[in-house]
């Protein structure tokens, strides 16, 4: 496939992904040619909206964005995250550097990557997510949360709003945590997506488990010990079922006599994780459709614990997050990657 665009005067760059090759970044028209999926274009960035994963193709970039690009280091629940603030800036981010930057060794690591940019109308900011291994994700909830709560601390305010590739989504202040608004749950087949038309609350897989969207895909297994799982075994068989045709997040969670959720999660693209705000959204709705809880349920992670809430205007998730030091990435490194 090839793309064409015109515009005088810009610097063609060009990218490369799966049995896809994207020319250039030409501002804000976008012309297309051939192909199935389609384009979107935002202010900073173009987005190719191709199952089984989105590619993005980075803005052209100025001395200053590599001579200088600082970034900070969060958690949520141990769920940890790189963070970088591209508001007046262009992106230099890629497939590519998103696998550098989350290399634990040669890196700095982080089971997510959430670039922060201005927003564009009714929102405050636009998040856009990355995973480890360089796919990008459509949500991320404990990083949704950081980011909420460093930006409402710095500010004063007591709410704001959020756009993700999910939505708009609400975040407020609530006691002393930042309790964000995820959205409703998907739950219809293609939605979610699936690969063909099968009851969501009862898939047909060994484990009866139940498929939920998020703006990610997640399978959720009901089991009489969390703990005893091999979650490193079993996520990964499942993460890449033929029934999620854009793999799936794979929690295993024991709803507990007092009507608490000890939840487990394999992250699709990542792995095993402390934490998982939307597989924590995920099982909450599973949870309650399947008619184990009802209303506001606590939920312990490897990482701890948060609150979740299915309401009316979506699910409602609180926790504690922590905003542990700041960095700048040398030009050495991403001249390297």
């Amino acid at each position: 496939m090839s793309l064409g665009f015109a515009r005088i005067g810009v610097k063609t760059e060009t990218t490369t992904g799966r049995n896809l090759s994207v020319a250039g970044w030409w501002g804000h028209r976008i012309w297309r040619v051939g192909g199935c999926g389609k384009f979107f274009v935002s202010p900073a960035r173009v987005f190719w909206k191709s199952r089984p994963r989105p590619v993005i193709c980075p803005p052209m970039v100025t001395q200053r964005d590599i001579d200088d690009l600082p970034f900070m280091k969060m958690h949520g629940l141990g769920n940890d995250f790189v963070v970088l603030d591209m508001r007046g800036r262009a992106s230099v981010m890629s497939p590519a550097l998103a696998r550098a930057i989350g290399d634990r060794h040669r890196g700095v690591g982080f089971d997510q990557l959430a670039e922060i940019f201005t927003g564009t109308g009714d929102d405050s900011i636009e998040l856009v997510f990355w995973n480890a291994d360089g796919s990008t994700a459509g949500a991320c909830g404990n990083a949704t949360r950081s980011v909420a709560e460093y930006l409402l601390r710095g500010s004063g305010a007591a709410s704001m709003s959020i756009r993700t590739e999910r939505g708009l989504l609400g975040a407020v202040w609530e006691g002393d945590v930042v309790n964000v608004n995820m959205g409703d749950p998907v739950l219809d087949w293609a939605g979610i997506p699936l690969a063909r038309a099968v009851d969501t609350l009862n898939l047909p897989l060994p484990g009866d488990p139940v498929a939920v969207g998020m703006g990610n895909p997640h399978c959720v297994f009901f089991v009489d010990d969390a703990e005893a799982v091999d979650v490193a075994k079993e996520g990964a068989a499942m993460e890449h079922d033929p029934l999620f045709p854009e793999a799936t997040n794979v929690e295993f969670a024991t709803v507990r006599p007092d009507g608490s959720i000890r939840m487990r999660v394999w992250e699709r693209g990542t792995g095993i994780t402390l934490a998982c705000g939307s597989g924590a959204c995920a099982t909450a709705v599973a949870a309650q459709r399947r008619g184990l809880t009802d209303g506001p349920v606590r939920m312990e992670l490897d990482g701890g614990w948060m609150t979740l809430d299915w309401r009316a205007d979506g699910v409602w998730m609180a926790g504690p997050t922590m905003h542990v030091f700041d960095g700048v990435f040398t030009r050495d490194f991403l001249e390297r990657v």
